[in-house]
C-alpha cells in the first residue's frame, strides 16, 4: 500500500469518483471513500445511472411507490436520479464547507437526448438545480455547439456547471469562453460570483482508444510506435490552453470581481487498453487545480500502484505537440477524430438514458397494482 492518493491530492489534483448508487450511498461506502481514499468529489452521467439502477439494488420500494402514485417514467427516473445524488450531496457537504466549494461537489447531468438543443439544455439544467436543491451540485450540460451558449445562459443565472464530453482543443477554448460569457452575464446581474463554480471534463482514453485503433490499421513500426501517445498528449496541451486563458486580462477582471477559475478535470481515465499500466491516466497527469475523476477500480490502482511524482503536465507541451502533430502525418485527422468521438460519446449516453427508461418501465409496469 502506497499514500499515492495523499501525495495526488496534495499536488492540487482533486480526486472524485466516477460512480454513484444507491447502495454506495446507504452501506456507508461513499462515506467510507471520503474519509480513507481523499475523495472529495463524485460524478455520474446517464451510463452510471443505468447500471445502478438496472441492478434493483436499493431501489425496490421508491419504484413500488412511484408505481402506486402512476408516475410517468421520465418523471420516476428523474426523482430516483436526484434522491441519490441529493444523499451524495449531503455526504460530501463537510468538504464542501471545508473547501470553500471548490470541491464536495456531485455532478448530474441533464437529459443526454437534448444534447442538440440548446433551449431545451438551459430549461432541464434549472429544472435539475430546483429538484436536487443543494448549493454542492454541479450540472453537467454536454460541449456540443448547441451545448455552449446553455453553458453561458446557466452560468449567467448562478447555476454552478460540469461541461462534460469536451475532446477537442478547439472547442474546449470555446467552453472556457463560454464559462466567460457566463460569469459576464452574472455579473452584470449582480450575482456573487464567488458561489458560481465549474469544472470542464476533458475525456481522456478514449482518444486513445480511437486513435490506437487508427493506428494499428495503418500497422506501420512508426504507426504502432504511437500508441498510447495521443490521449495524454491532447489533455496536457488543453492544461496548456488553461494556462493561457486563466492569465488574460478579461479573467483578471473577473477574478478581481470574485470569480473562480474553471478548473480542468480528467474524466474517462480508467484505461481502456490491458497493455497499458492501470494509472496511465492519473500518473501522467498531474498539475495544479485539475481534478480527475475515477472510476473504483482506477481509483484502487492509483492508491495500490500509483507513481506520483509531482507535476507531469509542466514542461511537454512540445512533446504532446510533435506527438500530435506524429498521428496526423501519418494521415489520422485529430479533427475527424474529436468529432466521431463527440457524436458516438452523445449517441452512447442517449442510449444509455433510453435503455433506463425502458428498465425502468418495465419495473413500474410489473409494480403498478391491480385496477379494484
Amino acid at each position: 500500500m502506497t499514500d499515492a492518493l495523499k501525495r495526488l491530492s496534495d499536488e492540487g489534483v482533486a480526486i472524485w469518483l466516477d460512480d454513484l448508487s444507491r447502495k454506495r450511498i446507504t452501506s456507508g461506502n461513499l462515506a467510507e471513500l471520503i474519509d480513507e481514499q481523499h475523495v472529495v468529489g463524485v460524478t455520474t452521467n446517464p451510463t452510471i445511472f443505468q447500471k445502478a439502477i438496472s441492478s434493483g439494488d436499493g431501489y425496490e420500494q421508491q419504484l413500488e411507490d412511484l408505481a402506486v402514485r402512476k408516475v410517468t417514467v421520465e418523471e420516476a427516473v428523474r426523482m430516483i436520479t436526484t434522491a441519490d445524488v441529493r444523499d451524495a450531496t449531503d455526504i460530501l457537504r463537510p468538504v464542501f464547507d471545508a473547501t470553500g466549494g471548490k470541491d464536495g461537489r456531485v455532478s448530474i447531468e441533464v437529459d443526454p437526448r437534448l444534447a442538440h438543443h440548446t433551449k431545451a439544455t438551459i430549461a432541464e439544467a434549472k429544472q435539475l438545480a430546483w429538484l436536487v436543491d443543494r448549493p454542492n451540485t454541479l450540472i453537467k450540460i454536454p460541449a456540443t455547439k448547441a451545448g455552449l451558449p446553455a453553458i453561458t445562459e446557466v452560468i449567467g443565472n448562478g447555476i454552478s456547471v460540469n461541461v462534460t464530453l469536451i475532446f477537442s482543443l478547439e472547442r474546449y477554448r470555446e467552453v472556457m469562453d463560454a464559462y466567460l460569457a457566463g460569469l459576464e452575464k452574472a455579473k452584470a446581474k449582480g450575482l456573487d460570483l464567488s458561489l458560481i463554480h465549474s469544472v470542464a471534463s476533458f475525456f481522456v482514453s478514449r482518444v486513445d482508444t480511437e486513435i490506437d485503433k487508427r493506428l494499428e490499421a495503418l500497422g506501420t513500426d512508426e504507426a504502432k510506435a504511437l500508441r498510447g501517445k495521443a490521449a495524454v498528449a491532447n489533455a496536457r496541451l488543453a492544461y496548456q490552453a488553461y494556462e493561457e486563458v486563466f492569465s488574460t486580462a478579461r479573467w483578471s477582471a473577473l477574478e478581481t470581481a470574485g470569480a473562480n477559475k474553471q478548473r480542468p478535470l480528467w474524466a474517462s481515465t480508467g484505461v481502456k487498453d490491458p497493455a497499458y499500466k492501470p494509472t496511465l491516466y492519473v500518473d501522467d497527469l498531474v498539475a495544479p487545480n485539475t481534478v480527475n475523476t475515477m472510476p473504483e477500480a482506477t481509483l484502487h490502482a492509483t492508491e495500490e500502484k500509483g507513481e506520483i511524482t509531482g507535476n507531469t503536465i509542466a514542461g511537454t507541451y512540445e512533446q504532446a505537440r510533435a506527438d500530435i502533430d506524429a498521428v496526423e502525418k501519418l494521415g489520422i485527422s485529430y479533427n475527424d477524430v474529436v468529432q466521431v468521438l463527440e457524436d458516438e460519446g452523445v449517441e452512447k449516453f442517449a442510449a444509455s438514458w433510453n435503455d433506463l427508461l425502458k428498465s425502468t418501465e418495465a419495473v413500474l409496469d410489473r409494480l403498478a397494482p391491480s385496477e379494484g
